[in-house]
């Protein structure tokens, strides 16, 4: 068993950035990819970035150049860094892992982030 734990959702003005963490514990050896969707209002969940045990990444098209997914193996911690935020950012963030051979089986409870003037 993975748990997974997100931290730094918030308010910010359009232009602004966040960084959000997601600390990984229990099973992590069995980890292979972590990722980070995001359910925006009204649209489906969505996978937004992935990293990674060998820190290879992957963004969706439309936060390239804005987001960097990287990891801190020492913390067992995997952040999402967002800058140039726009109001169609605004979503429920979550992390999760997929384990080797598997698909993403384990979440985090979502983090808020909310884009606003």
């Amino acid at each position: 068993q993975v748990q997974l734990v997100e931290s730094g959702g918030g308010l910010v003005q359009p232009g602004g950035s966040l960084r959000l963490s997601c600390a990984a514990s229990g099973s992590i050896f069995s980890i292979n990819v972590m990722g980070w969707y995001r359910q925006r209002p009204g649209k489906q969940r969505e996978l937004v970035a992935t990293i990674t045990t060998g820190a290879s990444t992957n963004l969706v098209d439309s936060v390239k150049g804005r987001f960097t997914i990287s990891r801190d193996n020492a913390k067992n911690t995997v952040y999402l860094q967002m800058n140039s935020l726009k109001p169609e950012d605004t979503a429920v963030y979550y992390c999760a892992a997929a384990p080797y051979g598997g698909q993403y089986d384990s979440w985090g409870q979502g983090t808020q982030v909310t884009v606003s003037s």
